[in-house]
């Protein structure tokens, strides 16, 4: 649909796909949402974004990445039944990280139905060059009818400029106040004559000024009704900094979900079939995300889809796994829950993953983990090229030093030996101890 254009949106439960095409040197895209009273949000809470994932109407909600074959899409999934009356728009928007959308091809935001998979509206962004943020699109109420408008509308200040332009309050880095400087001495000091029999009538004695030295810096009061201002940075783990404490991060309470994504980079039709027929490997292979944890009692255990070893996030092991994606279909991936009110529960939690089915190595996968706490920035990394016939990949490992939990980069992925399953190679390289005995899904 062309720019400033308009369609109605004949359902209400949508998924907003933003997507572009990826290569070499292509910056990073991330989907957000910014519900709207008379256009401006009412608080800091009306923005959904990565480090903001919900909305608590539940009518936003962002659900991450997802691709195949170099296309690469951000989700987010909007219910206009469980919007607020108040609410007349919802802003679409997209933000590039680590470059400009000059540098993004193939730019789209696509509203599909979410019942029926079928598409609602798309509007193909062109002509970009130092754009870092655009509000793609927007839903709006007319004579009480939702309609999706193709806006197209650019900002060269990226997601804070946007996000600031609809009233939100963005986190800035604190700039020192600058030194008290002191101000000379007023004079020479005042020589009083002696005394003498009669007392003498001397004018008050000259002082230099007292210099009272300046109040505090006060700390900066965001307005009511947010707490902080909206936290925009991104943490991205790499091999020279693999490494963060998830307190310095602000997350220490509430739910931290580590998210895996993949995406076959080429298919492979050699590496696996079903049913003696070799088929296309995204059809093929199935991934599964798992945690190993050791308790501070000393308790072990695993969390997976194979056994039906959920877990739980409300009693031990507090680390839950909220569904096996089977196809890598899934715009949200595959996910794990850890309860970050029971920190000092935990002794470590080794996130790995393994190849359940389908193919004999992870090459030509490309696979990127985000670990997104309810409070604090959002931690993410992407896995090198595998080059060895691995079927487990150790993730990242987050260990409880002195009531902090640091979280490391893993990505390392472990060949098992012969007859050793994936499990029993990522607890015997990271010496977990555990029995093992053989399970299905």
């Amino acid at each position: 649909m062309p720019k400033g254009s308009n369609v109605p949106v004949p359902t209400t439960a949508l998924r907003v796909e933003l997507g572009w095409r990826s290569g070499p040197g292509v910056p990073d895209a991330d989907a957000s949402a910014l519900l709207l009273v008379d256009g401006k949000v009412r608080s800091d809470g009306d923005f959904v974004f990565y480090n903001q994932p919900a909305h608590a109407s539940g009518a936003v909600r962002h659900e991450g990445k997802g691709g195949a074959g170099g296309q690469v899409t951000d989700t987010l999934l909007v219910d206009l039944a469980r919007v607020e009356p108040a609410v007349d728009r919802i802003v679409l928007a997209a933000s590039a990280d680590g470059g400009t959308f000059g540098r993004v091809p193939d730019l789209y935001i696509e509203v599909r139905d979410a019942a029926q998979n079928n598409a609602v509206a798309r509007f193909d962004s062109t002509g970009a060059t130092v754009e870092t943020a655009f509000v793609l699109g927007e839903f709006y109420r007319r004579q009480g009818a939702w309609k999706f408008r193709a806006v197209g509308q650019g900002y060269d200040s990226g997601l804070g400029g946007l996000a600031t332009d609809f009233g939100i309050t963005v986190d800035q880095p604190q700039q020192s106040a600058p030194a008290a400087t002191m101000p000379p001495p007023s004079g020479p000091p005042v020589n009083l004559p002696p005394p003498s029999g009669a007392p003498v009538n001397l004018p008050p004695p000259v002082q230099p000024p007292v210099t009272m030295p300046p109040p505090p810096v006060a700390p900066p009061v965001s307005p009511p009704p947010s707490a902080t201002p909206v936290r925009l940075s991104k943490v991205t783990l790499t091999k020279a900094a693999p490494s963060v404490s998830l307190t310095k991060q602000g997350g220490t309470s509430g739910a931290l979900r580590v998210n895996l994504n993949w995406e076959v980079r080429k298919q492979f039709s050699g590496w696996g079939s079903k049913r003696g027929r070799a088929v296309a490997m995204h059809a093929d292979l199935d991934l599964d995300l798992c945690a190993l944890y050791e308790l501070a009692d000393g308790r072990k255990g695993v969390v997976q889809a194979l056994g039906n070893a959920y877990g739980s996030l409300q009693r031990p092991p507090y680390i839950h796994l909220d569904g096996d994606d089977r196809t890598g279909a899934s715009a949200s991936g595959e996910n794990l829950t850890v309860n970050l009110d029971h920190i000092k529960d935990f002794r470590r939690i080794l996130v790995f993953v393994t190849i359940y089915e389908g193919a004999r190595s992870f090459a030509d996968l490309h696979a990127t983990v985000t670990l997104q706490p309810q409070h604090g920035a959002a931690i993410d990394f992407s896995l090198d090229e595998c080059t060895v016939p691995s079927t487990v990949c150790a993730l990242a490992l987050i260990t409880n030093t002195g009531g902090d939990l640091v979280v490391q980069r893993e990505a390392r992925y472990l060949v098992p030996d012969r007859g050793v399953s994936p499990q029993r190679t990522v607890d015997r390289v990271y010496g977990w101890g555990m029995n093992w005995t053989p399970g299905r899904k």
